[in-house]
């Protein structure tokens, strides 16, 4: 397949050019974008979406004016860049446009590999001659494994396969996840490869695929997990949720599932939990609460909450621009930024709110979000809203950070933003905060920490991960939630003056959202209050994180890298990790299981989280119960 495009008259060029452009940043299939098709009526493109195409038309084309606002139809902006190209003296497209990035040669001809990088164009907004068919998924292209089932999912609809998807972890490039493919392909009787698609069109749904695994096998185990269920595809939208309905409530017979279960007490080392499965409270020694000061519970806290509320009122029902903004909401953001030790901070209506925000209000489609394997998914989500060039670096692995922020430098186009978490909340462990800012400042790159689990925990006011390593000042944005250590609700980032006041104005989930209550504000105040106060809170953490850490570790339990208080129990297996985590519930002990999504495939566990409300008598017995269900469940050997 070649590209032809140069041969065709001036005008044709452009509008093929345009269109290029235009599926390239909307993931429209060609066909479908018409001379006549109007931006907002027919193709949803609203003015945020119009501006970044306009951006990137003016680019392609080597525009050296903005182009003028205002077309409704892709023929009128057609005509605007004929005009501005006009403008210039020559009756030919800028050199700067140069031909249509060629089809990569490897795959001309080879339906399969067509049908690759058309799904993965579609999953991942980018364009065709970005897609080098021997580039590393994750950190040349930024595709993790949630994006990976989605591009497998779509190739295979492409070449007609039915029954599940192929298990793509093991494909690490375009080439790798082809030929799995085409040996499938292979293998399949009377399997009719089709004919090429254009590389941005749709996939035709092959009839009657499921895009689930097998259910219960011999040994009457439904193999499938949550990741079957994210691609099943159907006329009827609600399919999936009827076949997920299904599979849930076999894992909550059960018991494995037992997510979302009600308190009926404050949550505190214990807690009452109302047992949906037995219809019956129980209590429970809490394990699974990211309550690490144990500041929900103090009476200043809760005393503040319930004046500052009676004061203001319940809510404002406004956001901060329109009407929703208090004198407490000042007055946080000034403690926050005095508790962090930076200039300025802003507050956003949640932890994951923040991280979609002020990526993308920060960088663009034309920057660099350089992030680790295991970042929380609002940084993944809100790389994807930002659409950003995303490159993933292998966890805390600062050599291959150092390989993507080189190939990226080389490349010199836009900004470049490094995100990590300070602690990964699903693992425990620290980023490796010193060679990210070395390697940030060798390599002109920003910085962003998301400190949701490191505020109160790291550092030896606990103000977080850059004080951890005594690096305050040295991390241009801290980010943060509000609704763990600090006892509320909302999440927070800090910086420089000039980047607040930005985000202020260009955070979407700041600007159109309601503000955080009165009350919620006044909580915060006071959580500050006693974190200062009552520094003998967090010496009492670290004392129990390290008795039940060690006890665990003596048993013989895999904690991975664990350096704060998250204990991950690592098991791999998920349904091993399941039934841990229902023999650890019926000796009286709630904590997280966490399987798919949560974790890749592979990588169940228990996640534990340690506050300082913990007594020595329950880290004897919570690791007593976790020694006892291992055993019962196959995790440890048994008793001698």
């Amino acid at each position: 397949m070649t590209d032809s495009v140069d041969a065709l008259p001036d005008t044709a060029r452009i509008r093929q050019r345009v269109v290029h452009v235009i599926a390239a940043r909307t993931l429209y299939d060609e066909s479908h974008l018409r001379p006549e098709s109007h931006f907002e009526a027919d193709l949803g493109i609203d003015s945020v979406i119009m501006e970044s195409v306009l951006v990137s038309v003016r680019e392609h084309f080597g525009l050296s004016a903005a182009l003028p606002a205002g077309p409704t139809t892709i023929g009128e902006l057609v005509d605007a860049v004929g005009a501005a190209l006009a403008g210039t003296g020559d009756d030919r497209p800028a050199p700067a446009a140069g031909p249509l990035p060629a089809v990569p040669a490897e795959g001309t001809g080879d339906p399969v590999t067509e049908a690759v990088v058309a799904a993965a164009m579609r999953q991942t907004q980018y364009q065709r001659h970005q897609l080098g068919l021997d580039a590393d998924l994750e950190g040349e292209l930024g595709v993790d494994s949630v994006v990976l089932t989605s591009v497998v999912a779509e190739a295979t609809e492409r070449l007609g396969l039915t029954g599940a998807a192929p298990d793509a972890a093991g494909a690490t490039t375009l080439r790798a996840l082809a030929d799995a493919l085409r040996g499938l392909v292979a293998a399949a009787p009377g399997t009719a490869v089709p004919e090429a698609a254009p590389a941005t069109g749709a996939a035709a749904p092959a009839p009657g695929r499921s895009g689930n695994a097998p259910a219960p096998g011999a040994d009457g185990w439904d193999h499938r997990s949550m990741k079957d269920f994210t691609e099943q595809r159907d006329p009827d939208l609600f399919a999936k949720t009827r076949s997920f309905a299904g599979y849930l409530r076999s894992r909550e017979k059960d018991r494995l599932y037992w997510y979302g279960m009600p308190l009926h007490s404050r949550c505190g080392s214990r807690a009452v939990i109302f047992d949906e499965l037995e219809g019956r409270k129980r209590e429970f020694l809490m394990f699974a609460s990211n309550n690490y000061l144990g500041l929900a519970n103090h009476p200043s806290v809760i005393e503040a909450v319930v004046d500052a509320t009676r004061t203001y009122g319940a809510t404002h029902t406004g956001s901060r621009f329109i009407g929703g903004t208090n004198m407490l909401h000042k007055e946080l953001e000034r403690r926050l930024a005095a508790f962090k030790q930076r200039p300025a901070c802003i507050v956003y209506p949640g932890g994951y709110s923040a991280n979609l925000g002020a990526i993308s209000a920060l960088v663009k489609s034309y920057d660099t979000l350089v992030v680790d394997r295991l970042n929380h998914m609002s940084i993944v989500d809100g790389a994807r809203l930002s659409g950003a060039v995303r490159k993933i670096y292998r966890h805390n692995d600062m050599a291959d950070l150092e390989r993507i922020l080189s190939r990226s430098a080389a490349e010199g186009t836009g900004g470049r933003l490094i995100v990590a978490d300070g602690v990964f909340s699903m693992h425990g462990d620290v980023c490796d905060l010193p060679e990210i800012v070395r390697l940030a400042k060798e390599y002109d790159a920003r910085v962003m920490i998301d400190d949701a689990h490191a505020t109160g925990v790291l550092g030896v006011r606990g103000s977080g991960t850059a004080e951890h390593f005594g690096l305050k000042g040295e991390v241009d944005l801290e980010l943060g939630t509000m609704s763990k250590t600090l006892a509320g609700m909302g999440g927070f980032v800090v910086g420089e003056e000039e980047v607040v006041e930005y985000l202020r104005y260009y955070s979407n989930s700041y600007v159109f959202a309601a503000n955080i209550p009165a009350g919620v504000a006044a909580g915060l105040i006071a959580s500050i209050d006693v974190i200062e106060s009552e520094p003998e809170r967090l010496k009492r953490l670290w004392t129990n994180i390290g008795t039940l850490r060690d006890r665990l570790l003596d048993a013989g339990f895999d904690l991975e890298h664990s350096e704060s208080a998250i204990l991950p129990i690592v098991i791999g297996d998920e349904r091993r990790a399941m039934e841990l985590g229902r023999a650890v519930r019926a000796r009286g002990l709630f904590c997280q299981t966490v399987v798919y999504p949560g974790v890749p495939l592979g990588d169940a566990r228990l996640r534990v989280s340690v506050t300082c409300e913990h007594t020595p008598q329950d880290l004897e017995l919570a690791a007593d119960i976790f020694v006892d269900a291992a055993r019962e469940t196959g995790v440890l050997p048994g008793t001698p």
